[in-house]
């Protein structure tokens, strides 16, 4: 059985790698551009794991996280940010969710490999 994992990232050469690195590791990866399409997608289906961009809009990754926490209650789906921003590290250490991590932009292809079997073992 293939494990899904849905990206949430808005900019479409990203989109594109992610899913050329997840198939090449065996994923399944499941391709959203944006947070609001992402949320709906998860609740019909979960997947296995969420990588997730922390700078999009409509809704940010903050916000994509907190609804799919606490409105969907989607506690035990692994969320890895995947972001640029400097200022996620002590954003995500206030969180304290044990399922939550995060790799900094651009990941290498064993960054991510690395990270995804971190929170699937």
């Amino acid at each position: 059985m293939t494990r899904k994992i849905v990206v949430v990232e808005d900019d479409q050469p990203i989109l594109d790698m992610m899913e050329l690195m997840l198939k090449k590791m065996g994923y399944e990866a499941v391709l959203i551009t944006n947070g609001i399409d992402a949320l709906e997608a998860v609740k019909k289906d979960p997947p296995t794991l969420i990588l997730l961009d922390v700078m999009m809009t409509p809704i940010s990754g903050w916000e994509f996280l907190e609804r799919l926490r606490k409105e969907y209650g989607m506690r035990n789906i692994p969320v890895i940010l995947f972001t640029a921003s400097p200022t996620v590290p002590e954003n995500l250490v206030q969180m304290n969710d044990p399922l939550l991590g995060m790799l900094q932009k651009p990941v290498s292809f064993q960054e991510l490999k690395k990270g995804i079997e971190q929170y699937l073992r």
